[in-house]
């Protein structure tokens, strides 16, 4: 599978970087997707007990907002922390401020909010990633964030 990449000259070394392409987004994404569908699957039998075993109604309106709680704290600690879900890591890609620096809580709760928005519009948001020039969905665009291929191994 060829996975498209754009080369830009950093401030902060004298190595080329490269902004990920849309496959290789799409790949990580669907990684990270099947780990939060795992993690999600424990989260769902930690709260069995205190629904006596059943599974829950569409009335439970808090189980709904309890994985979607869930979610955002996979997604969060990764970014906050490395910059890096295991699906990131697996592809190369780092999530990061525009100026390089580690996302902070506020900045996680709005890239997963706008996130959340971007596929709910039919994937447009992410969809942006094929038009914009600087290869930045909603997401990235109203988070202050981007993508970044991960070109050194010390940084793990």
């Amino acid at each position: 599978m060829a996975v498209s990449t754009k080369s830009t000259q950093q401030k902060s070394g004298n190595y080329l970087i490269a902004k990920p392409g849309f496959l290789r987004r799409l790949a990580a994404m669907f990684y990270d997707l099947l780990l939060l569908i795992a993690v999600l699957f424990v989260a769902t039998a930690l709260l069995l007990p205190l629904n006596s075993g059943q599974a829950f109604t569409a009335q439970q309106f808090l189980f709904p907002l309890y994985l979607l709680l869930v979610s955002f704290f996979f997604y969060a600690w990764f970014w906050t922390h490395g910059g890096q879900t295991l699906g990131l890591r697996a592809w190369k890609i780092k999530v990061l401020t525009l100026d390089r620096k580690p996302l902070t809580w506020k900045q996680a709760l709005l890239r997963f909010s706008i996130a959340i928005l971007s596929w709910g519009f039919l994937g447009l948001g992410v969809l942006w990633i094929l038009i914009d020039k600087n290869q930045r969905s909603w997401h990235d665009h109203l988070s202050k964030t981007a993508l970044f291929f991960d070109t050194h191994d010390s940084d793990h």
